[in-house]
């Protein structure tokens, strides 16, 4: 089957031919047709399945025939899968005269009102901007909108979004196609579902049920000692560099302090890398992924920001430095890799009391990870150096007050933005504490069902 069965119109045809995209992924075919009907939709597929033009590609056609002020919004959760989405959007609607606009953190709101004043087709937005915008600019409407399009759709609707998306919701018209895009699928998602009004078609990928991830991705784990972790994490990426070169490796950590600790440790032991997390400011977080994806470095350290939707195509290792809390962000990470058909490897360190952890991620994939040696002897060699290195670094930024100043850049923010940080402040305690108690429970639930999968005499240590 191709684009054209599918009741794209000539103009994208064209634009996608020129691109080199011939023939519709398995997510496009199902969903572009009936999206084009006028139905809700909810498509639920692997990573790297190319859910963006599912849903960019009707969008664009059925604006061409009818352009109004602002056609469509698409929320996401993090402002780097916002702008790659925008990307999408401009190169299939290059043709027509597209205006898109996107609205995330980072950016000044007196800027991107000016954007907004201009009437775009498409905004692109994370939930807490695109909210203060709705609030705040009384230039600005979501009132004719025919398109409401939640990626991610898993993690919006799943906790902390809950008030930005409500007061979104409540500027859109009631007559509106709403579009649901996940790699993962949820209670919550489903739940949304039937409240669509329009017909919903749900439409799950045939093999999301068995296996979360590509068949084309090799899966290993490395047991590690606690204080040993880092330098096996550089003895990995030592011997990747100097075996495959060419190579690309996103490492995935738990934390803002350890992405930036660990990439100046790398640094200081003349290994070229970038980073990837929150702390950073819009234009350095831009830089690092734009010197990632054109190869001027090979190895990104990241936080969870990095791991939804971000279309890296040549990422051949991801390497996740903790086993995930939660099974659905290890398929996450490790979709960056093994996309578009093309062979990757993921490796995660698990250390003695995330053996439970392991076994819940390996009964979620449905798949039996293999167990993989680094040479203990290179490790022996580099350990002093890497640990102290390590907590060298660690001093440096304790003498920069580097938390205290993250959370003064947060506190002005919310100011500037006409917020109360004390009442934000508790405002999110109170969601992290739902989340916290929410989390408990399930991981309770996973690991027992972990051990009776794998039928173990004794029971599995619960992770702190």
């Amino acid at each position: 089957m191709d684009f054209k069965s599918l009741g794209v119109c000539n103009w994208i045809l064209r634009q996608l031919n020129e691109i080199g995209i011939a023939k519709p992924s398995t997510v496009q075919t199902s969903c572009i047709p009936e999206i084009l009907k006028g139905r809700d939709c909810i498509g639920v597929a692997k990573t790297g399945s190319g859910k963006t033009l599912a849903f960019a590609i009707p969008i664009l056609q059925t604006l061409s025939e009818d352009p109004c002020g602002v056609y469509a919004v698409i929320l996401t959760p993090t402002r780097e899968l916002a702008y790659q989405i925008n990307d999408q959007f401009q190169i299939i609607g290059i043709g027509m005269g597209l205006r898109s606009c996107v609205v995330v953190g980072g950016i000044s709101t007196s800027e991107q009102q000016l954007e907004l004043d201009k009437r775009p087709h498409i905004v692109i937005g994370t939930p807490g901007r695109l909210a203060d915008h709705v609030e705040n600019n009384s230039t600005f409407s979501l009132s004719r909108v025919k398109y409401l399009v939640i990626d991610e759709a898993d993690r919006l609707l799943g906790g902390g979004f809950s008030e930005n998306l409500s007061t979104i919701f409540s500027a859109l018209p009631s007559k509106r196609q709403s579009l649901l895009f996940t790699a993962t699928n949820s209670e919550i998602v489903s739940e949304t579902v039937k409240a669509c009004p329009n017909n919903p078609f749900v439409w799950e990928c045939d093999t999301a049920v068995d296996t979360k991830t590509v068949e084309s991705l090799e899966q290993k784990f490395i047991l590690v000692p606690v204080n040993a972790k880092n330098c096996y994490l550089m003895q990995l990426v030592l011997d990747t560099r100097s075996s495959r070169p060419r190579d690309s490796i996103m490492i995935f950590v738990k934390s803002v302090k350890l992405a930036e600790l660990l990439d100046r440790t790398f640094k200081k032991l003349n290994v070229c890398c970038s980073s990837l997390h929150s702390n950073k400011s819009q234009k350095d977080r831009m830089a690092a992924l734009s010197k990632f994806k054109s190869n001027h470095t090979k190895v990104l350290i990241a936080t969870d920001i990095a791991s939804r939707g971000l279309d890296i195509p040549e990422v051949q290792l991801v390497i996740n430095h903790n086993v995930p809390k939660d099974p659905k962000d290890y398929v996450h990470r490790v979709g960056r890799t093994a996309r578009a058909g093309r062979g990757g490897k993921s490796v995660t360190f698990v250390i003695p009391t995330q053996i439970g952890l392991l076994q819940a991620v390996e009964e979620h994939v449905n798949v039996k990870m293999e167990e993989w040696t680094l040479d203990e002897n290179k490790i022996a060699e580099i350990i002093l150096q890497v640990n102290t290195t390590f907590r060298e670094c660690n001093i440096e930024l304790e003498s920069e007050d580097w938390d205290e100043r993250r959370n003064i850049h947060k506190r002005k923010d919310q100011i500037l933005q006409g917020l109360d940080p004390e009442v934000e402040d508790a405002k999110k305690k109170k969601v992290q504490l739902k989340e916290q108690i929410k989390f408990k429970k399930d991981r309770r639930k996973m690991i027992k069902e972990a051990e009776k999968a794998h039928k173990f005499s004794t029971p599995l240590p619960e992770a702190k």
